[in-house]
């Protein structure tokens, strides 16, 4: 344990998320040696991202605006809905530079253990969004664990009552360069499953 205010900034970094106890330490100990130059920039940072991020008020994504840019943009395609859990997975599609649809975030995942429940993610709104688009494919995008699969089962079971709508499903599998030796039985089972003709 440290003194005063140093533990205390060590404590504070620790709440953050894939942050332990030695991340913590040795961040808090890089931001005492550095320069107050580089201290009063990411003061001046982190102060405007609390000020002046919103979430998206069409899909969710974090935006200057009150739109983000992808649904700014006349460009991408109105009739696919790409549903993920956070804005951070809207940028690991972005990067594949597939998808030219757009995309609404849920804010998190079913989790009935922590008390996040249907009412708690941002399902009204997506319900709303193809009752009044003209949104021809979801596709659910949701992380392959227990939470992802879970949320997914749900949507598959709301959409399916709305006529002309295809819900698909990210496809599952081996990751590229890996052995199938190291794979797990689920992932391997769903490489299995999602197999496709050559």
């Amino acid at each position: 344990m440290y003194e005063g205010v140093v533990q205390d900034l060590i404590d504070e970094l620790g709440h953050l998320p894939g942050i332990g106890p030695k991340s913590a330490q040795r961040i808090a100990f890089h931001l005492l040696s550095a320069d107050p130059a580089d201290i009063a920039r990411l003061q001046d940072v982190l102060g405007k991202v609390r000020e002046g991020v919103q979430f998206c008020e069409i899909c969710g994504n974090v935006s200057e605006q009150q739109q983000c840019r992808i649904c700014r943009d006349v460009r991408r395609d109105t009739s696919m809905i790409c549903v993920v859990e956070e804005p951070k997975d809207v940028l690991a599609v972005e990067r594949t530079r597939e998808f030219k649809g757009r995309y609404h975030v849920l804010g998190g995942a079913l989790d009935p253990l922590s008390g996040i429940g249907p009412d708690q993610l941002r399902m009204r709104e997506l319900l709303a969004r193809i009752g009044g688009e003209e949104v021809k494919e979801v596709i659910v995008a949701t992380d392959p664990n227990t939470e992802g699969e879970a949320t997914a089962t749900y949507l598959v079971r709301m959409l399916r009552d709305f006529p002309g709508l295809s819900v698909t499903r990210l496809a599952s599998g081996l990751p590229m360069g890996g052995d199938l030796e190291f794979a797990d039985e689920l992932t391997l089972g769903r490489a299995l499953s999602g197999r496709r003709a050559l």
